[in-house]
């Protein structure tokens, strides 16, 4: 069954913390007052936000098997960016070749990248953060990462090879010339993951994969029990986002900051503010 398509226009935002205010005809899934959240899979076959009205409103509707129970010992606005930015990576590293000990790169510290570090050190992974420019290093390093290579300074891949290759790399910036030159910073039987891409081709040729042997792949999850798993994890090990939060009122502002890339790092929008 294909998603409906998108119809305009729409409520957007598909990283949603609410309490259940009222119940739909026949639904017992969940209990009015309960915490849950949303993340891009909205259920039977929607996108939240996108072919369904999403969070940037003081009320919204959802199918109640897209939702996910919200623990207390998590805020709801750190919980938002757990929605989608927080388990994409998480289930990515969770589903990689990685065991704990072995080295694991993340290439690009922003949204997902800030996270990514944090649960491959949780996780017990050899953490190795990829970014330009040395102004990231302290904050890196005070997230967990063992490791920072500035990609102005020095090849990445050629830095992971000295370190004796990784066993994943997890491409976080949508740069397809940077994530095509990754790959040689694998180890063997290595893997190179991809949650963010721009839609430019990857320059890749046939021994790139035959040196490894390599995998490159991307990933794809989100679903509630996904999201359930990286919340559970993140409310374990203490892993949170680091977000700016600004009232509904100043959306546009908001979304502006994070297109430019100016926000450290997720944008969190709080209706009750």
């Amino acid at each position: 069954m294909e998603e409906p398509p998108p119809e305009y226009p729409r409520i957007p935002g598909h990283e949603v913390i609410g309490i259940v205010e009222e119940l739909g005809t026949g639904s017992t899934k969940w209990k009015i007052g309960q915490r849950v959240g949303i993340g891009w899979h909205g259920g039977h076959n929607h996108v939240t936000g996108l072919t369904m009205d999403g969070g940037y409103a003081e009320y919204m509707v959802a199918f109640e098997d897209g939702l996910t129970s919200i623990p207390n010992e998590v805020s709801s606005k750190d919980a938002a960016p757990l929605m989608c930015a927080g388990e994409t990576t998480f289930s990515a590293l969770r589903n990689s070749k990685a065991r704990p000990g072995d080295l694991v790169a993340i290439s690009g510290i922003g949204e997902l990248g800030h996270l990514a570090v944090q649960y491959a050190k949780k996780a017990g992974f050899q953490t190795v953060a990829i970014s330009r420019g040395g102004d990231k290093e302290k904050l890196v390093r005070e997230l967990g990462a063992h490791y920072y290579i500035d990609s102005e300074k020095e090849d990445p891949a050629q830095a992971l090879k000295v370190l004796g290759g990784a066993k994943v790399i997890l491409a976080t910036a949508p740069n397809a010339k940077v994530i095509s030159s990754l790959i040689n910073g694998l180890g063997t039987d290595g893997e190179l993951i991809i949650v963010a891409g721009s839609g430019e081709p990857l320059e890749l040729s046939a021994m790139d994969f035959l040196k490894g042997p390599n995998t490159v792949r991307g990933t794809f999850t989100g679903q509630s029990k996904e999201i359930e798993a990286a919340v559970r994890f993140s409310v374990l090990t203490d892993v949170r986002p680091m977000i700016e939060v600004f009232p509904l009122e100043r959306a546009s502002e908001a979304y502006d900051k994070m297109m430019s890339a100016k926000t450290r790092f997720r944008a969190v929008l709080s209706i009750s503010e």
